[in-house]
């Protein structure tokens, strides 16, 4: 039997010219045969919007439509309608005029159920129309998180019996059952529901003495999610169900545990990293989430700009290398890699994974889980990954020298490596190498780049506005950074807050990027262990855009807010810039980026040197050394220009006046060479040019040995390099007379 208020709803419909009335009659038949009402039925086949059937219902029963998003609900009002009785007769509570008490409800309400909430409330109730979301979304901010299952679990905490997959995991479906069904289960089952419809990354649940809060990390921001005072009590309950859910002792909460677990939503999967720590007042839980099905970002869509975009494409399609994304947890390392190798993944490359944990799937890729309980470290992982014949290895972090060492071999040997390090930004990412333990030298000659990120929170493209207040140092500090004419032309916006952003002004996130590329220039400064400082300088000259600097060009795209990039980035201090590097506001100087081009005197050529006229001591041993192949300029025959390749190799022995070193490319006599010595790993090198004066080759192993002295050795540093000779010739003279 069709019921009366379907009727009227279908007459008030065709009436508006909302539906046809052959189509209104199939409708109500199809109300009759399930289980729905012909409002819930048209919203969920989305044949009628809400916002119609409202009206509808409001013009047939001369009704009012109130927007609950903008109501402000006195929780004295609240307090007057028990939460057993709200979350049965599905009202809200609004407010108090005189006797009458104003509930909003999604249907109106008849006579019989009005003279039941006359004779619960003791108020004399008014029905107002409200939409279902905005009830339940008040609901939940009103009376707490989940408060009618709670209220409910205090009369029955039976639970219900858990079903598993084939594979013996727990695979919880969370749209089962509703608020009817009152039990521990349920209620976690609509923290993790709630949390998933919140676009929440992280769930925190921490206990305190009298009250537990729950927490929703959305967009990189915890917001609260306002848990009831009686959710205490059943903290123990809930905290044992997720860690079955997960596989972890429920018996241990002295120490800390990390789970898994699997959920299904509406169609979509849901992987679950459960982390507990013990407290003084109980466990407290981390559970965060992962999509399965998650859709991966094309390398376009990260955000980074035209050139850095290009930079990287190019980067990730080199046969050897270590690639390096540097930043804190949480900050998009692992996406920004994904996205690189779902570019480059294809079926003539072996691509081989190593993480803790495993955040997303992939096809065609092989993944390897870190489990330090069984021994499986990130360095045992390496090591037996290489056995497998990869082309491309992603680290999930380098954490120790081990790693760092088996990384740099691994890309020394031919692989393209990608990994993560958790540094400030681009240049600290040396020192942090450095300080585990890594020679410089083997730092300089592996890694290809080392790019920095951050995540920002987006401004929400449904109420976004521009920003009338001056905000005059911040134009200013963009104007400087970027190089803009004026402050007119620094434009601000920001987000006013509306239902898509649930009154944030913010939706979603993206990335601001600090990509340093490795090149002769900076290696040289690797090498020489000069502060990071400094090296961030030299790429800043080199045209680099810093955080801060694609930060602001993220502000006036209208994308981000100034605040957002203060709050993840520093200022940039331009005090180590040159002059005119300074003036170019980050833009590339012009006498770095051009090929390296050395003017040597006619006299230095000509002179046979001290080596020729002073006897140095020699020293066998075995020193590195890095040389660049300087050629004559054909304009100016005093001028070289630098091939721009940087070899490297070992002497055979060295003196202050010169140096023998093995290679297996003979260089002609006479050959110029920018000649940098490392003598101590402890010190700078030390820099100067030579020339080639004598060539040996060894027929057995086909070699060539370089006899060569210095040009235009500063005497400091001559002097030095001589006392460093004599004081190992004393000791290993020492060592011959006391065998």
């Amino acid at each position: 039997m069709i019921k009366q208020f379907d009727k009227t709803l279908a007459s008030e419909l065709v009436k508006n010219g909302h539906l046809q009335q052959a189509d209104a009659d199939q409708h109500l038949k199809a109300c009759q045969s399930g289980a729905l009402d012909l409002r819930a039925y048209l919203i969920q086949n989305k044949i009628v919007t809400e916002n119609l059937i409202l009206e509808a219902l409001a013009a047939a029963f001369q009704m009012t439509i109130i927007d609950l998003k903008t109501e402000k609900i006195d929780p004295a009002v609240v307090e007057k309608v028990p939460v057993r009785i709200a979350g049965h007769y599905k009202i809200m509570p609004v407010k108090i005029e005189n006797r009458n008490l104003i509930l909003a409800s999604t249907l109106p309400i008849d006579l019989n159920v009005q003279d039941e909430l006359r004779g619960h409330l003791g108020f004399e109730p008014q029905i107002v129309l409200a939409k279902e979301v905005d009830i339940q979304n008040a609901y939940g901010k009103y009376y707490g998180l989940a408060a009618g299952t709670i209220d409910r679990l205090t009369k029955d905490t039976s639970q219900k019996p858990q079903k598993a997959t084939e594979s013996d995991h727990w695979v919880e479906d969370l749209d089962t059952g509703s608020e009817e069904d009152a039990s521990v289960s349920q209620l976690v089952n609509l923290i993790l529901l709630e949390a998933h419809k919140k676009r929440a990354t992280d769930i925190h649940i921490e206990p305190y003495r009298d009250s537990v809060r729950v927490r929703y990390r959305i967009d990189g921001v915890l917001v609260d999610s306002n848990a009831p005072p009686t959710f205490r009590q059943f903290l123990s309950s809930i905290t044992s169900r997720i860690k079955l859910m997960a596989n972890l002792s429920i018996v241990e909460k002295r120490v800390p545990q990390d789970g898994s677990a699997s959920v299904k939503t509406k169609g979509h999967k849901l992987d679950l990293r459960l982390s507990t720590i013990p407290t003084p007042h109980g466990e407290s839980l981390v559970i965060r989430i992962l999509p399965q099905d998650v859709q991966l970002l094309g390398l376009s869509k990260l955000g980074l700009g035209e050139a850095n975009l290009k930079f990287f494409r190019a980067l990730i399609r080199k046969p050897h290398g270590i690639i390096l994304v540097t930043g804190p947890t949480g900050s998009g390392k692992t996406t920004t890699l994904y996205s690189a190798l779902n570019e480059i993944n294809t079926p003539e490359r072996k691509i081989i994974t190593l993480e803790d944990p495993l955040e997303y799937e992939m096809k065609g890729i092989t993944q390897i889980h870190v489990n330090p309980k069984v021994n499986l470290t990130f360095a045992a992982g390496l090591r037996a990954i290489l056995r497998h014949d990869p082309d491309i290895i992603m680290v999930g972090e380098i954490r120790d020298l081990e790693t760092a060492e088996i990384a740099i071999r691994t890309a020394l040997t031919g692989h393209l490596v990608f990994s993560t390090l958790h540094t400030n930004d681009a240049a600290s990412g040396i020192t942090r190498l450095v300080e585990m333990g890594v020679e410089p030298f083997l730092v300089a000659s592996s890694v290809e780049a080392f790019i920095a990120q951050r995540l920002v929170r987006n401004i929400c493209p449904y109420c976004r506005e521009e920003v009338k207040t001056p905000l005059l140092e911040l134009r200013e500090e963009m104007v400087e950074a970027i190089g803009l004419e004026s402050t007119s032309h620094a434009k601000i916006y920001q987000g006013k807050g509306c239902e898509e952003c649930n009154g944030t002004g913010f939706r979603s996130r993206s990335a601001i990027y600090e990509v340093m590329r490795i090149d002769e220039d900076i290696r040289s400064s690797i090498i020489n262990k000069e502060r990071a400082d400094r090296i961030k300088a030299i790429a800043m000259q080199k045209g680099m855009e810093t955080l801060r600097m694609d930060g602001w060009k993220k502000v006036l795209d209208g994308i981000t807010t100034p605040m957002e990039i203060m709050n993840v980035s520093a200022k940039d201090d331009y005090s180590l810039l040159d002059k005119q590097s300074r003036a170019n506001k980050g833009a590339a100087s012009s006498a770095l980026a051009a090929p390296k081009s050395i003017t040597i005197r006619e006299e230095i050529l000509k002179n046979k040197d001290d080596y020729n006229s002073r006897v140095y001591p020699r020293l066998n041993a075995k020193v590195e050394v890095r040389y660049q192949v300087l050629k004559p300029d054909a304009k100016e025959a005093s001028r070289f220009d630098s091939d721009g390749v940087m070899h490297s190799s070992l002497t055979q022995d060295i003196s202050a006046g010169g140096l023998r070193f093995v290679t297996k490319d003979p260089l002609p006599l006479g050959t110029i060479l920018d000649l940098k010595i490392q003598y101590s790993k402890s010190e700078r090198s030390i820099d100067c040019l030579a020339k080639v004066c004598r060539i040996e080759q060894d027929s057995v192993t086909s070699m060539y040995g370089l006899i060569i002295y210095y040009l235009d050795i500063p005497s400091a540093d001559r002097a030095k390099l001589d006392r460093l000779v004599r004081a190992n010739l004393v000791k290993f003279k020492q060592k011959s007379d006391n065998p």
